[in-house]
């Protein structure tokens, strides 16, 4: 019996380091909020009027928004 424990218990010690279930290594996922360029936020608003999503005079007011906040 005590011929087949140690095995055993390297085997378990062994499959738990490799999946890491006693800890864990790196940390975790890291997200970043990127910011569009201001080119693609025209872009954005372009189609947004070309949509009729916002009128030309809307438009025009985020465009000046947008370009004034550099």
């Amino acid at each position: 019996m005590k011929n087949i424990l140690i095995p055993i218990l390297v085997l378990f010690s062994a499959m738990t380091l490799f999946t890491g279930c006693s800890w864990q290594v790196g940390g975790g996922t890291k997200s970043a909020i990127i910011q569009p360029t201001i080119g693609q936020q025209l872009l954005d608003l372009q189609k947004a009027k070309d949509a009729g999503a916002i009128t030309d005079s809307e438009y025009q007011a985020q465009k000046a928004k947008v370009l004034g906040g550099k």
